[in-house]
């Protein structure tokens, strides 16, 4: 027999993994998931509770009890993919794309469970690049191999996060380009309202739902967007080092926009003075839970946009604990996060809350850095792109 405390999201996956490390049947492991954090832990990913099953079987009749040091924890997790971006477009006498080249390049997760596996999958890929709803007539989508060199995890919005930042800061710069108003060049690439099937997209995935009950609906696009840089008073004039930046992005079968102002101080000093963020999620069943979803997206955006790394040095993690691997703090938060939740037209189906406030916030913030001071950011983390870079303290 074997019992095992442990914080596991996945406590079927977590039996499976200790009866066969223990060779015992799975009806004799028993997981309980403890009540302090709930599912909070690895996920599916249960290597803490493998290793405490271990070190318990070389001590028969004897409860062990593992704890991971906060140290231990970032050296050996299972990390949000790094990613590489190339985007290049040809534009027509409008301003606007005639033809769009997106190359994503990735380590994916599934490199964990197979061998040669040096392609994002169809689930990745359907996270924003190949679901791609602009009006634009040639589009080419590359996605070379990249092998994975270390443990590839779960994050947050997942491959949203890099294709989001990708399109939407190289529309932003696109429209500058065509010297157009970012909002009005956003609207003008959606082109009509029109329901998209993904598979003309080449996305057979779509979240794993259907096609035909969940298309991609270019007026709820248009609708978050006006809805986020209505309420933000897109368009107005602002004082010398302040800027609005915009995004848009569609995940998890829910449409989503956000405008953040922020303030740059002739030091690098950065303040996010507030952030609209929209949201079209269907019907609303909990509003206040949608909100609070949304204000902590914002937040962990932000942090992961302006401070978060992981780097290696010689195959080993150099971040130790919080005072090298940072966290957004009060500092760093928008003084205002206002979450404006849309209503569509007729009935849809539910959409997600949890994962699609993520990806529009760091593109949203890196155009409002150029508006604020005309220096583009194309990497992250953005710490390390403006001068001076400090945060503002409380």
């Amino acid at each position: 027999q074997c019992e095992a405390w442990a914080p596991s999201q996945a406590p079927q996956v977590t039996r499976e993994r200790v009866a066969e490390r223990l060779g015992l049947p799975f009806d004799n492991v028993t997981i309980n998931v403890t009540l302090l954090g709930g599912g909070f832990g690895r996920k599916s990913k249960p290597d803490f509770v493998v290793e405490a099953a271990i070190l318990a079987k070389e001590f028969p009749g004897k409860a062990v009890r593992v704890q991971w040091t906060r140290e231990d924890d970032i050296h050996n997790s299972y990390f949000h993919t790094v990613s590489a971006e190339y985007l290049k477009a040809g534009l027509n006498k409008d301003g606007l794309p005639s033809a769009w080249l997106h190359r994503t390049v990735a380590p994916s997760i599934t490199a964990l469970f197979a061998p040669g596996m040096n392609h994002e999958a169809a689930f990745e890929l359907g996270m924003g690049f190949t679901n791609m709803a602009y009006a634009i007539p040639n589009v080419r989508l590359e996605n070379p191999e990249a092998a994975a060199h270390t443990r590839v995890g779960w994050y947050r919005s997942v491959s949203n996060i890099p294709h989001g930042f990708a399109i939407q800061s190289f529309v932003d710069e696109l429209a500058h380009k065509a010297g157009q108003d970012p909002l009005q060049y956003q609207l003008k690439l959606l082109g009509p309202d029109r329901q998209i099937d993904p598979k003309t997209l080449s996305d057979e995935w779509n979240y794993g739902e259907s096609p035909e009950r969940y298309p991609i609906d270019t007026a709820r696009l248009r609708g978050v967007l006006e809805t986020a840089a209505k309420a933000a008073g897109w368009g107005r004039t602002l004082p010398k080092g302040r800027g609005l930046g915009l995004a848009v992005h569609y995940s998890f079968v829910t449409y989503v926009a956000a405008v953040i102002e922020v303030e740059v101080k002739d030091d690098g000093t950065l303040i996010v003075h507030k952030a609209d963020i929209a949201v079209d999620c269907g019907p609303q069943i909990n509003p206040e839970r949608i909100r609070s979803q949304f204000e902590g997206a914002c937040v962990m955006g932000l942090g992961n946009a302006v401070l978060g790394e992981i780097s290696f040095k010689d195959g080993k993690v150099q971040q130790d604990n919080f005072h090298m691997y940072e966290v957004a703090r009060m500092s760093l938060a928008p003084k205002v996060v206002a979450v404006h939740l849309v209503t569509p037209q007729g009935e849809v189906p539910l959409g997600g809350v949890g994962e699609p406030g993520v990806p529009p916030i760091a593109p949203a913030l890196c155009n409002a850095i150029f508006a604020a001071t005309g220096k583009r950011i194309r990497s992250l983390p953005v710490r390390y792109q403006l001068q001076g870079w400090q945060e503002t303290k409380s």
